[in-house]
Formats: C-alpha cells, structure tokens, sequence
C-alpha cells in the first residue's frame, strides 16, 4: 500500500510514449484547483459539523502527491485528476466548499497536516496504526498489493527469491512487504530478492514493461491501471493480497474527521461514490459504509 513510514503525469496515463511506457510526472509542487465539481447537492447535516474557520474560509485545503494513477495524477495543464479527486470534488461539495490541491511530495503531506498548512491530505494513504498516532483516518476504500509480470512469465509473489522487483520507494511494498519477502527466502538458504527502487511509481512500471524487472508490486488499482496501459507488455501475476484500508488524513483530534465522514457517506447512499468508483474501474475495493480509524478501531 502508499505507505511512508517517514510520515508520510504530463500525460493521461492513457497515452503513453513512443517507448510503451507511463509518464505520469508534469510539473512541480505547488497549488492547484481539482477538477468540475461534481453536480451534488449539499448535505446540511455533514456541514453542521465543520469546524468554524473551514466553514467560513469555504475552503478544504487538500495535500496530495499526483503520481499514483489513476487514484491521483496529472492532466495535460498538471492538475490534479484521478478518482480520488473526483471523489475529493464530490466530498467538498457536500460540504458545501471548494477545493484547493496542494500538490506535493508524499511525505511532507502530513507534517504539512499536523503543522495546519493542510486541511486533510488525500493521496491514497494506507491507514495504520503508526500513523493513527499521529493522525485520524477516514475510511473510504480498501487496497491490496497485486503483483505484475512480463506477458508469458510466471511470478509467485508467495516464492520470489531471486527475482528483481520493481517498487515505489518508501512505499509498503518496498519498506515492508518485499524486506519480508527477501529475509524469508535468506532464511531458507535461497537468493534474496533484489528490490529495484524508483520515486515514481511510473518508473517501475515502465521498469517492467522494458524488461529491467521479473516482477512488480504496487497497491491493487495501480498494477491493474498500469497493466491495462501496458498490456502488450505486463500482466497481472496473481490475486491481490493483503487487503488493507485507504484513508484521508485528518489533523488528530480534529472535527474535521466527522464532517469528512458524514460527507462521504452521504456520498456512498446518494450513489455518487459508486458511479466514481465505477467509472474508473476500481469499484472491486469500494466500502459498504464510511468508518474512522479502521486500523485501530477493532
């Protein structure tokens, strides 16, 4: 999952370069507007519960890193798009508010957070209970690690031992999964994993489109996004595995959190949340109802 332990393009992924490969990658950070809101009515009852400065300001603030198509990357001007800023729009206007991108590096979004720079941050954040101490999470969607191969190979993620993997560093799958992966096959007497590390999740799947790689991991929409743009080239390997929930990133504490919350199932019962999710394809890990704290909360 788009986990960062250190607390944590100028294209459509759909058009891809002469190479076969996904860029992703327009532009610097700095701020930007999402995209038309979604034509959704307000939700008195969820802006009841806005703190008073958001309220007033008509404003949400949200941090994001844009690189993770197709929940969150760039269009041609390098705004924000993605189903998660759909979804963003779509929140914000509940809340009867506008919203404001900020785009940014992964881990500098909730310090940017906890220091009130950022409202919230919305950027496919794994909720866990590392973070939980330092923020509260909105639940909104669940993500598992899927695997990709080269067409016509065969990966077992379960018994990768001297496979070279591509994989977003800082990343789940790079800080966790695969050092897990790598100590067993050591402690077996095999090779270990050779982990091929990029910024850019575009760069490891182009990594494995153009044969630098055995494998890839990633959170379930991204290999699958990936592998549907590249599909003369990589496949999936396996099911997804390791199901954990998505959040957005609240200050801890914050009234904030329950606003969010009601917005956004306000969201999933009108409909909107799933005619988002099924628009781009990533309704497999929609949610059955909007929860805070999943990771900790049983």
């Amino acid at each position: 999952m788009r986990t960062k332990y250190v607390l944590p393009v100028a294209a459509v992924a759909a058009a891809l370069l002469l190479t076969g490969c996904v860029d992703n990658s327009t532009g610097g950070e700095g701020p930007s507007t999402g995209g038309d809101t979604p034509a959704v009515g307000v939700d008195e009852a969820a802006v009841a519960l806005l703190p008073d400065d958001i309220k007033e300001s008509g404003k949400l603030v949200i941090g994001i890193d844009p690189t993770y198509a197709p929940n969150e990357y760039k269009d041609d001007a390098g705004n924000p798009i993605g189903w998660e800023v759909e979804l963003g729009d779509a929140m914000a206007a509940k809340l009867g508010l506008d919203t404001e991108y900020q785009i940014s590096s992964f881990d500098k979004i909730i310090p940017s957070i906890t220091g009130g720079t950022y409202d919230i941050g919305l950027s496919s954040f794994t909720d866990n209970e590392e973070r939980e101490k330092v923020v509260d999470f909105v639940n909104y969607y669940a993500a598992g690690i899927q695997w990709a191969q080269p067409i016509g190979k065969t990966v077992d993620p379960a018994n990768a031992c001297g496979l070279t993997v591509a994989v977003q560093a800082t990343t789940y799958e790079e800080t966790d999964e695969l050092p897990a992966k790598s100590d067993e096959c050591v402690a077996a007497g095999k090779d270990p994993i050779d982990i091929l590390k990029f910024d850019s999740q575009d760069e490891a799947s182009n990594a494995l489109a153009l044969g630098r790689a055995d494998a890839m991991t990633a959170d379930s929409p991204i290999t699958l996004y990936a592998v549907s743009k590249l599909s003369d080239k990589i496949e999936a390997a396996g099911d997804a595995f390791d199901v954990a929930p998505y959040g957005i990133a609240v200050d801890k504490g914050s009234p904030l959190a329950k606003a969010i919350q009601a917005a956004l199932q306000s969201l999933l019962d009108d409909g909107t949340y799933g005619e988002i999710l099924a628009k781009w394809g990533v309704e497999a890990g929609a949610a059955s109802s909007i929860t805070i704290n999943a990771a900790t909360a049983g």
